[in-house]
């Protein structure tokens, strides 16, 4: 039971994280109808910044900073490059993000290198939250957890409480009108661009000493944030929220328990000699193949239902 609990948390934990990483995204395209390439590049960012500022003013001030010096770079991004291609389409848009995001890879290993850095959890937050007989659960996966809830909170009540959020989506559906009540509708669009890369900059501050701060970070994360924004349905914040928890569970129980084919072929009599080609195949444990199976759980969502699974448009 004790197993069970500890790997539903941190399945949790792991979809919370992604979900983190991945509204911004969903807020960018849903918002601007921009599918920012970049996006894991400002997630890496995040880390780097916090990491650095957190060795000269410490983990909570870096929390704070390094967010919002993320959004503030996706600000001048969305003014001085993407508002300038975006009368070219959206190819234009999709290849000024993917070249983007290997400017930003290079830059970042001019500044700190190619090697890891050791960018560690706070000593306050290094323990166990609590344990189950001979298993913990850390704590600082239950405040991974806790930021995630309190930024979907802000989020939910900025857009659907407040005269800004009203400001935001009407931009969306009726510019001319809303430029015609004397709000700026190309700020909204930069704020809204620079609002969700500090998403993803809060993601990386929290996530990069929980995992790896290092280049590889950004390509690592990349394809899977892409994976929950079409799972869960383009533009929908509560779809991008099912599908990271779908695919936070899915992953980690799959290392978890480890299976193979092996041993239930075995019972039900069948004998496969480790000569066949099968034996490799069925020998496969789901901790091997659990790198796959997000991209598995795509390609069934994309044939059974194109529009995601809480999506209003075709992907």
């Amino acid at each position: 039971m004790e197993f069970l609990l500890i790997s539903l948390l941190n399945g949790l934990s792991y979809g919370l994280l992604l979900f983190m990483l991945s509204s911004g995204l969903t807020l960018i395209f849903s918002m601007m109808g921009v599918l920012n390439f970049a996006h894991a590049s400002f997630y890496m960012i995040g880390a780097y910044l916090g990491f650095s500022i957190s060795r000269y003013l410490g983990f909570w001030p870096a929390l704070v900073i390094a967010p919002l010096a993320v959004g503030a770079i996706g600000a001048l991004v969305e003014r001085f490059g993407l508002r300038v291609v975006h009368k070219h389409g959206h190819v234009s848009e999709l290849l000024f993000t993917f070249g983007l995001s290997y400017v930003i890879l290079e830059v970042v290993q001019m500044i700190w290198g190619r090697a890891a850095v050791p960018y560690r959890i706070p000593a306050e937050l290094d323990g166990p939250l609590f344990a189950l007989y001979s298993m913990a659960f850390p704590m600082y996966r239950g405040f991974m957890m806790a930021v995630a809830l309190l930024m979907l909170g802000a989020v939910w009540l900025l857009l659907t409480r407040t005269r800004i959020g009203l400001v935001i989506q009407a931009a969306l559906t009726h510019p001319e009108t809303v430029e015609a009540l004397g709000h700026n509708v190309p700020r909204v669009f930069m704020l809204v661009f620079g609002g969700g890369c500090a998403l993803a900059g809060l993601a990386g501050v929290i996530g990069g000493n929980a995992f790896v701060t290092e280049p590889a970070m950004a390509a690592m994360v990349g394809s899977i944030i892409f994976v929950v924004v079409v799972v869960g349905g383009m533009g929908s914040l509560a779809g991008a929220l099912l599908a990271s928890l779908l695919i936070g569970l899915i992953q980690t129980f799959a290392v978890a328990l480890d299976w193979s084919l092996l041993g239930p072929l075995a019972r039900l009599g069948v004998q496969v000699a480790p000569g066949d080609a099968a034996y490799r195949l069925l020998s496969l444990t789901l901790a091997e193949v659990a790198p796959i199976l997000p991209y598995v759980l795509l390609v069934l969502v994309l044939i059974l239902r194109p529009r995601g699974l809480l999506g209003t448009r075709e992907t």
